[in-house]
């Protein structure tokens, strides 16, 4: 029992800062602490200063008048009471009329001044509003920029990661003006600093402990503050995954393309009772602790009420009995009021910001999620653009991350120049992982892939992309004009509109283009339009076909490139891909395995593993694997029957 009533409750540490087990621990603990949060407190500072340096400079210059205006503001009210107590005074005797002018004209300089405290107090207060919100843009900019570059240049592999999506989630969320309002609090402690010692310097002289009474009754308001923000943070914390879902199932309610389904199949109701369940969950905590700190909050107000108000007749009784003014006695309890705001104002927003750079936090490990594929020397090598190439696996194998199974199993495969090379097999084989391995976008687990003989670690990745000219299954649609959407074939070529009107007839695209409002200059989708186009899946297709037209790659990737065509539509366009992959190595993924009967090599995958290679001819007469796949899909078109015999290619 004696331990369990020594043990410490303190709050759960971040960075990685180990949770003390006794009382010689706290001091290392709480340095620990204190240093994480001025280690993001700067950070922030840092982030509002590389967005703007002006904003930052203005910011911290209205902090300071700030913190002095409103003691000049308490001295010249005080002056002013006792400039009008003195001249209602005046008045009793029938000098004064002798000498009106120069009696009031004391009260008429000390009106101008408050006046103009007034005013420079207003004028200071809309400056910094106007600086505040347009600091809060500009550093709401930077920081999403900075997320899109890092969301560019992170692992794809960290995509596939639960842990990851939940930094991202976090990191969008404090994009917003949270860092802004950081910094505001942080400037209101400097300007309450200022201030209550100010004002403390003031009442001291009537009272040395009066300033202590007043602050110790401040004190338990922003303990209750502190906890509560450390309980809300830790609670928003763990309920991340309930707010992801309820992001969910509300952007599934209101998604475009799954409108559709969601009406006919009557899922509107369903989904709307799981956000509800979600939500249920998320708010029975949020709602207790928004109560708990409620409580706590009036409770401690009413100790710290009782204070103020025996303090208000202690400075009343001295102002009254030691020959004081009404000046005095307003310039003391203005003092008394403003030393416990400004108390309360110090450690509510002390605990404001912690809570808030703990969230600041959790950009930062976004930003600092890790890059691994990188090149693996440091000086890459630069593959040589027009030349041919040669690509080989050897005993590559890969597991997705946080998986252990294999879902490309020591694969050894070359791939010559000129090669012309499809990839065969059911659902889940592995044909697109084995491309995402071989333009890097993915390392293998175990294995190497050679490019021209050298590790594709050892090339620069950017340069190495450059290489491929690829579609993938789930090909871009971008809501840009068609001309747009063609182009980002390859950004870094020199636009002219011969280029892209010859892709999209290299793509048998230009057809429906012609017939579009505006041709080549239509925007596609409604999302930003109103006169925006919608294509069927067939004319996106073709887009995406014509934007691999459109780079000049060396090594060509065609992952289901046609699968939104008929069979027509799709001989015309392996036609031209044929006339387009002279001279260059070529890599098709292609359910209808009509379109592997000219390939030089086909690879047949199965479970991840090479099952078969050779051309059509030699697998055929071999009767394994490609020989049941390709007479099973043939006869869908000669008897009827169904490719689902054996599985989904």
């Amino acid at each position: 029992m004696g331990r369990e009533k020594n043990r410490l409750h303190l709050p759960k540490p971040r960075d990685g800062v180990k949770k003390p087990t006794g009382l010689r621990d706290v001091p290392r603990y709480l340095g620990e602490v204190v240093g994480g949060f001025f280690k993001r407190l700067f950070y922030i500072v840092r982030l509002v200063w590389e967005a703007s340096p002006l904003m930052l400079i203005s910011m911290t210059a209205l902090c300071l008048l700030n913190g002095f205006l409103p003691v000049i503001g308490a001295y010249i009210s005080k002056d002013l009471l006792n400039a009008v107590a003195d001249l209602i005074g005046s008045a009793a005797g029938d000098s004064i009329k002798d000498n009106i002018f120069g009696v009031m004209q004391p009260l008429v300089l000390l009106l101008i001044m408050y006046f103009v405290y007034m005013f420079l107090n207003k004028l200071f207060t809309r400056i910094n509003s106007m600086v505040t919100g347009i600091a809060g843009e500009l550093v709401v900019n930077h920081i999403k920029l900075k997320i899109i570059k890092k969301s560019d240049e992170v692992d794809i592999r960290s995509f596939d990661s639960p842990e990851f999506y939940e930094k991202l989630e976090n990191a969008n969320r404090e994009a917003g003006m949270r860092p802004i309002q950081i910094l505001n609090a942080t400037f209101n402690v400097i300007s309450a600093c200022i201030s209550a010692a100010s004002f403390i310097a003031v009442l001291a002289s009537l009272s040395p402990i009066a300033p202590l009474i007043i602050i110790a009754a401040a004190i338990p308001g922003a303990i209750v503050n502190y906890i509560f923000r450390n309980r809300s943070f830790r609670y928003l914390r763990h309920h991340s995954k309930e707010r992801r879902a309820m992001n969910y199932y509300s952007g599934l309610m209101v998604n475009k393309d799954m409108a559709k389904e969601i009406r006919i199949l009557g899922l509107g109701d369903t989904f709307t009772k799981k956000y509800k369940g979600v939500f249920a969950k998320y708010y029975k905590g949020l709602k207790g602790l928004i109560l708990g700190e409620g409580v706590a909050q009036i409770a401690v107000g009413f100790v710290s009420t009782l204070a103020s108000c025996a303090l208000f007749l202690y400075v009343a009784y001295n102002v009254v009995f030691g020959n004081g003014q009404i000046g005095d006695y307003s310039l003391y309890t203005g003092a008394l009021t403003s030393i416990s705001g400004y108390v309360t104002t110090l450690l509510t927003s002390t605990a404001t910001i912690y809570e808030g750079t703990l969230f600041i936090n959790n950009m930062m490990e976004f930003l600092a999620e890790p890059v691994t594929v990188t090149p693996s020397v440091d000086q890459p090598l630069i593959p040589k653009k027009g030349a041919p190439h040669t690509v080989e696996f050897v005993g590559v194998s890969f597991s997705y991350p946080g998986s252990e199974r294999k879902v490309i199993n020591n694969v050894n495969l070359k791939f010559e120049p000129n090669d012309s090379v499809v990839l065969v097999g059911l659902n889940g084989a592995g044909k697109t992982t084995l491309i995402k391995l071989l333009t890097r976008l993915y390392d293998p687990t175990e294995g190497r892939i050679l490019l021209d003989g050298r590790d594709i670690k050892e090339y620069d990745t950017g340069a190495l992309y450059d290489l491929f000219g690829i579609i993938f299954q789930d090909f871009g649609r971008y809501a840009e004009s068609v001309s747009e959407n063609i182009r980002f074939g390859d950004v870094g070529r020199e636009f002219s509109s011969e280029s892209v009107v010859a892709a999209a007839k290299q793509g048998d695209a230009d057809a429906f283009i012609e017939k579009l409002p505006v041709g080549y200059e239509t925007p596609l989708t409604r999302m930003f339009e109103d006169d925006g186009v919608e294509l069927s899946g067939g004319q996106w297709q073709k887009l995406s076909v014509a934007r691999a037209f459109y780079k000049k790659s060396d090594i060509l990737i065609l992952d289901e490139p046609t699968a939104s065509l008929d069979a027509i539509a799709e001989k015309e366009v392996f036609d031209r891909f044929k006339e387009l992959s002279e001279n260059k190595l070529t890599v098709f993924v292609s359910h209808r395995l009509s379109s592997a009967v000219g390939a030089s090599k086909i690879v047949v995958l199965d479970g991840g593993a090479v099952a078969e290679v050779g051309t059509h001819e030699e697998l055929m007469a071999l009767g394994g694997k490609y020989h049941r796949l390709f007479t099973t899909q043939a006869s869908r078109y000669i008897d009827g029957g169904s490719v689902e015999e054996e599985g989904s290619l």
